[in-house]
């Protein structure tokens, strides 16, 4: 087995662009997919997930080139102007939950029978949530005991009145897919609002939607056409610099071409909460989406008790959290993590896994 040394840091300075953002080049690629015409997704997510969305995409009849290397790599997706075709084996959705939750959603209303399969922690985790909506809305999904292989049944939906049941992003957005493509205005209530790139990547495809308090609702039967359009860069992806970057005092780390989407930003808020020093340089608008340049120095004020993410917030900071947990330690007074269940059943129990390397390192920690 190979060993690697890592030495630590004495500081953390400089300035870089992060790879695309993962939870907008699933949602591009994918409604890319369905769309009418090419588009063109500039700086397109680097990982494995959302070229699992890509690759779905392709079996369903779309088409895929990738263009350049590096940040001027393009993704161009020829969609198949609302009629995906029968695939010819099951769609694979690799390890992303994301894949496979959405794109229930999207390919729901089609007159096909489709089989998501994944990987061996993708078939561990809960797809209830998503058949109970789509189910009530017309289709029929068939699962193994609450998880994929998931068997869809395609057949036209009409539209419901749905309250998500837990902060789901992916429900939410499976919903809003099928809805677009359904009989009727679908309306969707949250009782905490999750990550809004569907709403915006929707709108950006030309479809018609709109959110009165806690409820969205969006009229079926909608068309989509073709962009052109940049990916912000992850902020979940910085949270790892940002959070590196406290722990030094004279760190100096400048993030270029950032995702700073309200309902994803919060991150920095708990940065700042935590001792960070934010400092906006420059914020313009994407299709919805902010993009913008900061600052990020040690020096501000900690707090006097340990901190305390919550409710809200923990939906908002979600995919962060680890890496929240891991600087705790070095922090004045630690830090509390509550309403974070949702953490057990991701691709795999992210609180056990923190928790037992922490405590491997030394760390006092209670799970």
């Amino acid at each position: 087995m190979a060993t690697q040394l890592i030495r630590p840091a004495r500081t953390l300075q400089g300035s870089l662009t992060i790879p695309g953002d993962k939870s907008i080049s699933h949602r591009y690629a994918m409604l890319a997919g369905l769309a009418e015409g090419t588009s063109r997704l500039s700086n397109f997510s680097t990982g494995a997930d959302p070229h699992s969305s890509l690759a779905c995409m392709e079996a369903l009849g779309a088409t895929v080139s990738h263009q350049g290397e590096g940040p001027a790599r393009t993704i161009e997706v020829t969609g198949v102007a609302g009629a995906f075709r029968q695939p010819a084996a099951p769609l694979d959705c690799g390890n992303s939950g994301s894949t496979m939750r959405m794109l229930a959603g999207l390919i729901a209303p089609h007159p096909h029978t489709f089989t998501l399969v994944g990987d061996r922690s993708l078939t561990v985790r809960p797809m209830e949530r998503i058949r109970k909506p789509l189910n009530q809305m017309g289709a029929q999904l068939d699962l193994v005991d609450g998880h994929a292989p998931i068997v869809i049944h395609g057949r036209p939906l009409h539209a419901i009145d749905f309250t998500t049941p837990i902060p789901s992003a992916q429900v939410k957005t499976a919903v809003l897919f099928a809805g677009l493509q359904a009989e009727g205005t679908t309306s969707l209530s949250e009782s905490i609002r999750t990550r809004d790139h569907s709403e915006h990547a929707l709108k950006a495809f030309g479809a018609t939607l709109s959110r009165t308090g806690d409820k969205l609702s969006i009229p079926g039967g909608q068309k989509l056409k073709a962009i052109d359009a940049t990916v912000p860069g992850d902020i979940s992806s910085a949270a790892f610099f940002l959070c590196g970057a406290l722990l030094f005092p004279d760190s100096n780390l400048v993030l270029d071409s950032l995702g700073m989407n309200p309902t994803r930003a919060a991150l920095l808020d708990v940065i700042a909460a935590l001792g960070g020093r934010i400092k906006v340089l420059t914020v313009e608008e994407h299709y919805g989406e902010l993009i913008g340049a900061i600052q990020v120095n040690p020096g501000g004020v900690s707090p006097s008790a340990p901190f305390i993410i919550g409710g809200a917030l923990t939906a908002q900071v979600i995919d962060e959290l680890p890496v929240l947990a891991a600087i705790a330690p070095y922090t004045a007074n630690g830090l509390i993590i509550r309403d974070a269940q949702e953490l057990r059943v991701k691709e795999s129990d992210r609180i056990a896994l923190v928790a037992r390397n922490l405590r491997a390192m030394g760390a006092n920690f209670t799970e």
